[in-house]
């Protein structure tokens, strides 16, 4: 597992990996610098399957039971936390919540959810999220051949409090072409702001929600 805590840091995100590149791919790092420098930290670890250098995936039970163990680790940073990550590594996050709370996790948060494999749209992938029952940050990209957004949208609409951000160009692994204008950096730090401007919603809610429930019980 690698801890990246910045000075100041208010909040840890729980950073999994997608099915193909393990924690240390250089779009989690550059992402996990661009978090830093909007004070949040972050855990990024991997699943044993990764470890071990093998390619076929774990079964659902052991990537669940990695993302606990993560959840685990963090909680000993003592900040407020969020879990999620990159396309797989979101999704086996979030069927660890709807299955199980993660404990102490105050949203989920995806990179790039696949909804779908590719040329095969449908949204069974989603069925599961209306169980995790926290709030939920999708940042999506327009052309993300994982997620169509015409699917996308009315599944986020239909969850209880999930948020949508679009990223405009940008593939599933968040790659934007030339001609739009903008780098694979400019998207890299837009995900990080979006993120962390969701998690502080989140938790100035909370504190109010806290706050509330305090003065109605006296």
């Amino acid at each position: 597992m690698i801890v990246r805590r910045p000075d100041g840091a208010w909040c840890l995100y729980v950073l999994a990996h997608g099915a193909g590149a393990g924690m240390r791919h250089p779009f989690l790092e550059s992402l996990s610098e661009a978090l830093a420098a909007a004070g949040v930290a972050t855990l990024r670890y991997e699943f044993p399957y990764m470890e071990q250098g093998k390619r076929r995936i774990d079964p659902k039970p052991v990537l669940h039971a990695r993302v606990r163990e993560a959840v685990a680790a963090a909680a000993r940073e003592h900040l407020p936390l969020f879990a999620g990550g990159k396309s797989m590594g979101g999704r086996m996050t979030s069927e660890a919540q709807a299955l199980e709370p993660l404990a102490g996790v105050r949203g989920l948060a995806f990179v790039g959810f696949p909804l779908h494999p590719a040329d095969k749209p449908g949204i069974e992938r989603a069925a599961h999220l209306r169980d995790a029952r926290l709030p939920m940050l999708f940042m999506q990209g327009t052309r993300d051949e994982l997620a169509d957004l015409a699917l996308l949208r009315p599944v986020v609409e239909a969850l209880a409090e999930a948020t949508l951000h679009v990223v405009e160009d940008a593939d599933h692994s968040l790659h934007v072409r030339k001609k739009s204008g903008r780098s694979d950096a400019d998207v890299i730090r837009e995900v990080a702001r979006t993120f962390a401007a969701w998690a502080q919603q989140r938790m100035m809610g909370d504190a109010s929600s806290r706050s509330s429930s305090s003065a109605g019980s006296r």
